[in-house]
């Protein structure tokens, strides 16, 4: 019979961790429910979870290099997610509001989400709802996070809505950390190209400047280019890196100004596969987020403005300026979104077959599942025309360089003939 790795909350709101024997997850959870136990987390005693859970204690105790990590940084999206699924987890098992606060703040091992976590446990003491209490933090959980805790609960659901929003934080997290893994291997193509020809100009190049230096003009033009940047890479190396360093950096400046970021996100969308994949992907966000907000009872005006905040993408996001006016003026939200002429006719038709059945929010889920699919096909299809174009790009430019050194070798040859 295996072995099952748990970490429960006791009455008195403390976290206990041990093995329990079952022949199923399920048969555990019963196990420790019926000795006054609320189960946190229960994994099979091996796997990468109880790994986890055996590298930290109850009182969160972890690992010198965890509390290192999480010594000085301000919470973020993984904190929330961490929070809004054990939170639900622990609600789900009947354990009051209060003390679940209070069994997360024994577990958090980040100082600063410690204090959001105490900031809501004196709130919700003090007579709050759990909304009201997270509403002085509205810029760590958003808008959406805050209207959906506020219907759930309006329904007596609030376990039952912070599951749902615990996979919502699931899928976006998903979906992000395959573009991010996406992106990473053309990143590094590119910081490979510009150091191989960084070396090959200010060591390779100037191995034939001897050579070269008795012709003067004799010399082939791409030859002297060659030659030119060659010598300001190897005497003026330090200065080219700075230049670029700040150039770098600046231009990171720029686009987080709104004229930068506008320009940026122009540039994406023009951009041949990928500007489409990520029009997708900005679709995507906003079906998915304003779907949840109406299967939970959000009315549409707020759930349209909450959905189009989640979108990245500042003319996207401008694009969908004129829709809730549009809405409130009376005419159906298919129309309003067909005006932007952002959405295909996939989306119209189904956001238009949800209108007339009266199924609105399983509509846009649905877009937001088919549209998850296209994302990631999109992606691979993007990667296969990327990879190829960066590693030729980079090899023609180490080949114009050789071939460079070679003609200006073949003119030494010429005229000592």
């Amino acid at each position: 019979m295996p072995d099952f790795q748990y970490r429960a909350a006791r009455s008195d709101g403390r976290i206990v961790e041990g093995r329990v024997e079952s022949s199923s997850r399920e048969g555990a959870m019963v196990q420790l429910r019926t000795r006054g136990l609320t189960p946190v987390q229960v994994e099979q005693a091996g796997g990468e979870a109880a790994a986890q859970a055996e590298g930290a204690s109850a009182r969160g105790e972890g690992s010198v290099l965890t509390r290192l990590r999480n010594r000085s940084r301000p919470p973020g999206f993984d904190d929330v997610h961490a929070l809004t699924t054990e939170l639900s987890i622990m609600l789900r098992a009947g354990l009051p509001l209060d003390r679940a606060l209070r069994v997360l703040i024994g577990m958090s091992l980040n100082p600063a989400m410690k204090g959001v976590l105490e900031d809501l446990l004196k709130s919700v003491k003090g007579g709050k709802g759990l909304s009201q209490a997270l509403q002085p933090h509205q810029a760590l959980f958003g808008d959406f996070y805050l209207n959906m805790v506020r219907s759930g609960e309006a329904g007596g659901q609030l376990a039952e809505v912070l599951g749902q929003l615990a996979e919502h934080l699931e899928r976006l997290k998903t979906l992000k950390g395959s573009v991010v893994s996406a992106l990473i291997y053309p990143a590094i193509l590119v910081v490979v190209a510009f150091i191989s020809v960084f070396l090959m100009l200010g060591f390779v190049v100037p191995q034939f400047e001897s050579l070269f230096d008795d012709l003067g003009d004799a010399l082939p033009l791409p030859t002297r280019m060659v030659v030119a940047a060659g010598d300001m890479v190897s005497v003026h190396g330090w200065i080219v890196v700075v230049l670029f360093a700040l150039l770098f950096w600046g231009g990171r400046a720029w686009l987080r100004t709104p004229a930068g970021g506008a320009w940026r996100d122009r540039r994406l969308l023009a951009l041949p596969v990928l500007g489409e994949v990520l029009r997708k992907y900005e679709i995507t966000r906003f079906a998915r987020t304003m779907g949840t907000l109406l299967r939970n009872g959000v009315s549409i005006v707020p759930a349209i403005r909450i959905a189009t905040d989640t979108m990245g993408n500042t003319q996207l996001r401008g694009a969908m300026s004129a829709v809730v006016p549009t809405v409130k003026g009376g005419q159906r939200m298919a129309q309003a979104l067909e005006s932007t002429g952002m959405f295909t006719p996939l989306v119209l038709n189904m956001v238009r077959l949800g209108e007339e059945t009266g199924r609105l929010d399983d509509m846009l889920l649905e877009v937001a599942r088919v549209h998850d699919g296209q994302v990631q096909t999109g992606i691979k299809r993007a990667l296969q025309l990327v990879e190829p174009m960066l590693i030729l790009l980079l090899g023609g430019v180490i080949a114009l360089i050789i071939i460079s050194i070679l003609m200006g070798i073949l003119s030494v040859n010429e005229l000592a003939v």
